[in-house]
């Protein structure tokens, strides 16, 4: 028996496939071989065309190997057809389809399901490669034409959409009278997930980045802080502890807010569990009234109630041992070029 994942360059990632029959062996291997010519061909740091033939009128559509992608996904051809919103039999024609094409068996077909053949598992990792190039081409050509037409598209999260963005965009919409800005507002977690889907050329966020495929510029600072209203208890107090936050049920952020998570961190590493929520807003305006309407503490950007505490509207309330700053980042994809516009923006604000 030969383990294919010795042939590490070849195998879609995590697979490791035995292989009993020497004819297969000899079938993957010279797959393997073609790919490994296709890796070495580059010369200067570029990749030289080797094939520059046209493609063969019998290689598979891209949505068909988005079917094949999903079956070995999600593990069936069900699971497949529901995630594609296409009904069962037609995963199962296309499949049957896609293996004429290929001249390979993909499916080993048996009274419990259908499993991926080795050469099926070895399909799966250039499918994945050619699908991913196929992504990247079509967040590519929508920022493409989006700077073309002088479109700049932000997603940010609420703390820094809300009160910031409107004073950064309004002296750069000065300068650039011509030019698009959409901007799309979302927790900290949705706009990396825009960023990566390339449905946004920019973003901004109040959680630490800890992803390398993204690019970060730290571009202001924050502080949380707790407040509560005039008639609140704890406005009639010098401090409170730490341990009686933690225990106090807050109005609160969704999950996924950088103002919660840096909440729930701060407190977790002083020792503390995470506080409760009495009530859970989707936007920091709506948390900020919430508290100037009601009786409930909450930890909120010093920026969303600077204000309200000059005014009296908000007592702040110091917390003993607990000081929460942040550094607030504009983020944007690692490995592409920034688009032009964004690179202006971020050039007023450092």
């Amino acid at each position: 028996m030969l383990a294919l994942a010795s042939h590490g360059a070849c195998m879609a990632p995590n697979a490791v496939v035995t292989i009993e029959k020497k004819s297969e062996t000899r079938h993957v291997n010279s797959l393997c071989h073609a790919t490994q010519i296709r890796k070495s061909a580059s010369i200067n740091g570029s990749i030289a065309m080797i094939y520059d033939m046209p493609l063969s009128a019998s290689f598979p559509e891209l949505s068909a190997l988005d079917v094949f992608a999903s079956v070995i996904k999600h593990g069936s051809f069900g699971k497949a057809a529901k995630a594609h919103n296409i009904a069962q039999p037609s995963v199962t024609s296309r499949m049957r389809n896609l293996e004429r094409q290929l001249g390979v068996t993909l499916f080993d077909r048996g009274p419990n399901g259908s499993t991926p053949t080795p050469e099926g598992v070895v399909v799966s990792g250039w499918a994945d490669a050619i699908l991913l190039a196929a992504h990247e081409l079509e967040a590519g050509l929508v920022a493409l034409k989006a700077e073309q037409a002088g479109k700049l598209r932000i997603a940010a999260s609420y703390t820094i959409a809300e009160y910031l963005l409107p004073g950064w965009l309004s002296r750069f919409t000065r300068e650039h009278p011509e030019d698009t800005i959409s901007l799309d507002v979302e927790n900290s977690t949705h706009v990396l997930d825009q960023l990566r889907r390339g449905e946004a050329d920019l973003g901004f966020i109040e959680t630490p980045l800890e992803t390398p495929e993204m690019n970060e510029l730290v571009v202001a600072h924050d502080q949380l802080v707790t407040v509560v209203p005039p008639n609140h208890p704890w406005a009639k107090r010098r401090s409170i502890d730490m341990s009686e936050l933690a225990d106090t049920p807050l109005v609160m952020r969704e999950q996924g807010s950088g103002t919660r998570e840096a909440l729930e961190q701060a407190l977790v590493e002083a020792g503390h569990s995470p506080p409760a929520s009495v009530l859970e807003l989707g936007s920091t305006s709506a948390v900020r009234s919430a508290v100037l309407n009601g009786q409930s503490p909450t930890v909120i950007s010093r920026l969303a109630v600077a204000d309200q505490i000059t005014l009296g509207h908000l007592h702040e309330v110091r917390v003993k041992n607990l000081k929460i700053e942040r550094n607030l980042r504009a983020v944007w994809p690692s490995g592409k070029p920034l688009a032009k516009l964004a690179s202006s923006l971020l050039g007023e604000l450092t």
